[in-house]
């Protein structure tokens, strides 16, 4: 039977509630993530971080959530599209990652079989489960594409 321990990924790309949406935007277009697990200072999950939460977020404020701005602008490029832009990339910078994350979170043991992780998902409409030891620290995440890649080998 194959557990999260067989297809997890080791090497988990965290951030804490104190970093900004800026921060977080840059590491998951760098890794072409959807979401990252928010750690305390233990290593400890308290919370999950993904692009949905952001754009929800940068609607709720009015704003277009960049994570660079190219360096050249149209010259026929519309002055308030420019201003939402600016105004997006602000306010990418100013709020923290405790502002915006999901404190509602689903986790797994690295013994829990891929068939019920891949239920929890799919129950919870869910694209990642971190995988935390008996002390609620972070030791791995199963993605969709994790399962993909573990059902291959069944």
């Amino acid at each position: 039977m194959i557990q999260a321990k067989d297809i997890m990924t080791k090497k988990v790309i965290t951030v804490t509630e104190n970093e900004t949406l800026q921060d977080v935007l840059e590491l998951l277009s760098r890794h072409r993530f959807g979401g990252l697990p928010v750690v305390d200072k233990e290593g400890k999950i308290i919370g999950i971080i993904s692009v949905t939460d952001i754009v929800h977020y940068s609607e709720k404020i009015d704003v277009v959530p960049l994570i660079n701005l190219s360096g050249w602008i149209s010259p026929y490029a519309d002055p308030s599209s420019l201003f939402y832009l600016r105004k997006g990339q602000d306010a990418m910078h100013a709020t923290t990652v405790g502002e915006v994350m999901r404190r509602k979170f689903f986790t797994a043991k690295e013994d829990k079989p891929l068939n019920e992780i891949a239920a929890l998902m799919k129950r919870r409409r869910i694209n990642r489960v971190p995988i935390v030891d008996d002390e609620g620290k972070v030791v791995g995440i199963v993605t969709r594409s994790d399962l993909v890649q573990g059902i291959t080998r069944l």
